[in-house]
């Protein structure tokens, strides 16, 4: 009796928790959403990161996984405009756009059209707008600046001090910024590009490094420095060396974003940097959003600072932009979203179910998931696919401000130099190494083969017949389709190289061209007219794992193509750049993203003055030509304009003639996004995109209800099963006990 009871009490518990488990489950919520509950149905944004930001103080970060963060957070002077292209730069936490004037050696005033041979110094007055706040933080509460370990043994995060408080945003906060470029106990990027700049900087950070050296906290507004000088609570000017127009780029990163001083002496206070209280974990800005939650091993939140009411939605940008509904919130106050919220992803495929799923908003293209997500049309266009649109998911592309290249070592006595067999050498293997071939094979189509080192929406870039490098591709004017041509994935696989337009198209020189080049040179059929020997070429490279074999092959194949034999020497980063400052190479693979949308700032990377060896500068190659050495220090100061891009067009003439570089390609972006989150346009340079973005929440929760609806049917059938078991159970024990009584 007592087995019979004990069983059945089991068996009916049993019965009773499947039961509770079959309602809990039929509630109507969904199993697989992995946000709180009260997140459902509000304006936020949500997104993922791969790894923790190392650096969030202003002064220190430089990387990309940084600047999404900081470019949301902070507010500098200037920003890039959000629709227009090319990039211009238009006021943020300016009132307007800086005046530049111009002082001669004595500080006297020269006009706005004086030679730059003239200008010792440019003066840019910033005029701020008025009435900015920062956002709420312990630091702007009187008693936090005194804290003793007693105050701090309840403290482990922010959000454990019971006040915040704010002020207004004033110019000697950004002038305190600029400051901190150079602090000893900082370790800052740009430190050295803005000493040869701004005038003071460099003997300012020898008068900090001394000061340092007394303990205790580093007051660095004891100590003036020359360059800045604060006019009045939103004017402030810099005064820099020479003329440089591109300082205005730099004006618009957070390097540059206003620092209060009462931060500094808070974070500074004894105890805090052991509980990770410090400007590196918890920024304090003036701009859109705030970090109100950091959690590097789960997720980092975003949340819309209460007091940021200086800026609306742009009402113009781009022929196009109003069709594509970019204009529909013209002129509603910034942010349009309310919370950001980071959700930590070391792996693609979770993150890719995740958005297939709805549960991110947004979502790039892994090459695992590329045939998934996206198919190529005749005329090689990538649309989404079939699958893809059923969801409302669109596909937006933007090339980046990058170039990825192959340099020939210009001091190397056969790849290098000026004279006529090295150059015609340099073109043959710059028709042969099909790099439209290895956009289609290795990068699924995602990016544009170079004409020259500048890349699309940067000034000086030109579209069509006349911004082809005419030296390896020709100008098709008629719409040319290749005659294995037979299907979008025929067009992907096939490796052909022409490219499909009824406007005209470039294509690329034919093997044959090549081959008369490489005998011209002197090495007909790739073998050395004078010594007979076979010509071997060096490519030195970091790519030595197991993935990057088959690149490795099809860059042989290319060389195969014209007979010459490559010899490729792979290595380590260290080694591989160690060569390159020494010059022992003679081909190597490199890449470029620009700091500022300027052709200066690609143009330089081929100056003269700035070889690799010689000079330690950014041009790895070592190409010298004095002729584009002059236009180069002609065009890096001029304003754009007309005057500009002939000189430009000039410069980018003889960089084709000489060929010091395979142009290689400009990687193109590709963003996958629901159809409920609005105002998407790539903008490659600008990192505070986040506030010009609107999500439909309710439409977000009707997706996610439709695609993630639970099936309750395994559910159910389990209980019957075990239900029916139970009774059979039941009955079993039940004849056995009988059998025990009888």
């Amino acid at each position: 009796m007592t087995l019979l009871r004990l069983n059945s009490r089991t068996m009916k518990s049993l019965l009773l928790a499947l039961s509770l488990l079959l309602l809990t489950a039929c509630d109507g919520g969904l199993w697989n959403d992995p946000y709180p509950a009260d997140e459902a149905g509000k304006p936020i944004l949500y997104t993922a990161f791969t790894e923790r930001p190392k650096h969030l103080d202003p002064a220190q970060a430089y990387s990309e996984n940084e600047f999404e963060f900081l470019a949301n957070i902070y507010a500098p002077p200037l920003q890039y405009h959000y629709l227009k292209r090319p990039y211009e730069l238009i006021p943020l936490a300016a009132s307007e756009m800086p005046s530049v004037h111009y002082l001669d050696a004595q500080k006297r005033a020269l006009p706005d059209t004086a030679a730059s041979s003239r200008i010792a110094y440019s003066v840019y007055e910033i005029h701020l707008k008025p009435a900015m706040r920062f956002q709420p933080h312990p630091a702007f509460v009187p008693e936090y600046m005194h804290l003793t370990a007693a105050d701090l043994s309840s403290i482990h995060t922010l959000s454990d001090f019971k006040q915040t408080g704010t002020r207004a945003v004033t110019a000697a906060d950004y002038v305190h910024q600029i400051k901190r470029l150079v602090h000893p106990q900082l370790h800052t990027p740009i430190a050295g590009v803005m000493g040869e700049y701004i005038v003071g900087l460099k003997e300012y950070a020898a008068t900090l490094l001394a000061a340092s050296k007394t303990p205790g906290f580093l007051d660095i507004e004891e100590y003036p420095l020359s360059g800045v000088e604060v006019v009045n609570d939103t004017t402030y000017r810099i005064t820099i060396y020479g003329k440089y127009p591109q300082f205005a780029y730099w004006l618009a990163m957070p390097f540059f974003s206003p620092m209060p001083q009462e931060v500094e002496r808070f974070y500074a206070q004894s105890g805090m940097k052991e509980r990770n209280l410090t400007l590196d974990w918890w920024p304090v800005g003036s701009g859109p959003y705030y970090l109100s939650e950091n959690d590097p091993n789960r997720r980092m939140v975003m949340t819309k600072n209460p007091y940021y009411d200086s800026e609306t939605y742009p009402s113009e940008g781009e022929a196009g932009d109003a069709q594509a509904r970019l204009l529909n919130d013209a002129g509603q106050p910034l942010p349009l979203i309310e919370q950001v919220v980071f959700t930590l992803e070391k792996e693609t495929i979770p993150y890719w179910n995740k958005f297939l799923q709805g549960y991110y908003d947004a979502s790039g293209i892994s090459s695992d998931s590329f045939d998934q997500a996206v198919q190529m049309s005749v005329s090689g266009e990538a649309a989404v696919s079939d699958e893809m649109r059923l969801q409302g998911i669109t596909l937006n592309t933007a090339v980046a401000t990058s170039t990825m290249y192959t340099g020939f070592n210009w001091l190397d006595p056969v790849v290098g130099g000026n004279s006529e067999r090295a150059t015609k050498l340099r073109r043959a293997i710059a028709i042969a190494v099909d790099f439209e071939e290895f956009i289609s094979i290795f990068a699924n189509g995602r990016g544009i083969s170079a004409q020259s080192p500048i890349p699309p929406g940067i000034f000086g870039f030109k579209e069509g017949g006349d911004g082809i490098n005419p030296y390896v591709y020709d100008w098709v004017e008629e719409p040319f389709v290749p005659s294995d041509f037979r299907s979008s994935f025929d067009a992907r696989h096939s490796g052909r190289t022409e490219i499909v337009s009824r406007q005209g198209a470039p294509k690329r020189k034919s093997i044959a061209e090549a081959k008369r080049l490489l005998a011209e040179a002197g090495y007909p059929n790739g073998v050395d007219a004078k010594t007979k020997q076979p010509l071997v070429i060096h490519l030195d490279t970091t790519a030595n794992g197991v993935g990057n074999k088959s690149r490795l092959d099809w860059i042989r194949k290319q060389f195969d193509k014209i007979d010459v034999q490559l010899d490729v020497r792979s290595t380590d980063y260290n080694r591989f750049q160690d060569k390159i400052r020494r010059g022992d190479t003679q081909m190597f693979y490199f890449g470029w993203n620009a700091d500022y949308p300027d052709p200066e700032n690609f143009l330089f990377l081929l100056h003269g003055p700035q070889g690799k060896v010689k000079q330690g500068g950014e041009n790895a190659s070592n190409y010298s030509n004095p002729e584009f050495d002059r236009l180069f220090e002609q065009m890096k100061n001029m304003d754009n304009g007309p005057q500009r891009q002939a000189i430009i067009d000039e410069a980018l003439e003889i960089l084709r003639r000489d060929s010091p570089w395979l142009w290689g390609y400009h990687p193109k972006q590709y963003v996958l996004q629901h159809d409920w989150l609005n105002n998407i346009k790539p903008n490659i340079m600008a990192n505070n995109k986040l506030k010009y973005w609107r999500v439909d929440a309710a439409e977000r929760e009707k997706r996610r209800s439709t695609w993630n609806r639970p099936a309750y049917w395994p559910l159910v059938l389990g209980f019957v099963a075990v239900s029916l078991f139970g009774v059979w159970m039941w009955r079993v024990l039940r004849k056995r006990e009988e059998r025990v009584r009888g």
